[in-house]
């Protein structure tokens, strides 16, 4: 089972330099530079459940070229077995060529999520562990940083992966420090 989701528009944002203290020793004011260029990178993503390993790659835009290559990278990195893919409803998803290549492959089995449902996706969760290893209060100055620090998160949070369990641990049994016993 596969999980696979698209993360993005992920933008490199540039700040101006902290400002400093002005002669007369009131701070200068400096506006902040929230702009989203022309450098938008999307992150494409696929999750196996049974271990925790993740696939990412980058890309420039959100289309059908893009998802043909995360199934086929998919496809490459689990060469055995059937693969399920659990993906949300998006037409790149659903298109002509995707069709195509999914017949060539008949072990590829794509499974969609219902609407409103994307917590059934566990890659969703795991893209708050990348934002948090990669993208968290750091600044990009282009696609290419943003690219550099997906391709290193990936791999640290690879190194430590762990499968990913539907559900909430079982509670620990709780010893109690005393003993009551009534009599009747």
């Amino acid at each position: 089972m596969i999980c696979a989701d698209e993360l993005g528009p992920v933008s490199p944002r540039t700040f101006p330099p902290p400002p400093g203290w002005s002669a007369d020793g009131h701070r200068i004011k400096a506006p902040l530079e929230y702009s989203r260029g022309p450098d938008t990178v999307w992150v494409d993503g696929a999750l196996r459940v049974r271990d925790g390993q993740a696939l990412t790659r980058t890309a420039r835009a959100r289309t059908t070229a893009g998802y043909l290559e995360l199934l086929g990278a998919i496809d490459r990195a689990n060469p055995t077995g059937q693969l399920y893919v659990i993906a949300d409803n998006l037409s790149s998803h659903t298109s002509a060529p995707i069709q195509a290549w999914l017949a060539d492959r008949p072990r590829v089995h794509p499974v969609p999520l219902p609407v409103g449902a994307c917590w059934l996706n566990f890659q969703e969760g795991w893209w708050r562990l990348l934002r948090k290893e990669a993208l968290a209060g750091q600044t990009f100055a282009n696609h290419t940083e943003i690219e550099q620090a997906v391709a290193g998160a990936t791999t640290r949070l690879n190194h430590r992966a762990r499968p990913w369990i539907c559900g909430r641990p079982r509670p620990t049994p709780r010893h109690y420090r005393r003993l009551f016993t009534y009599r009747l």
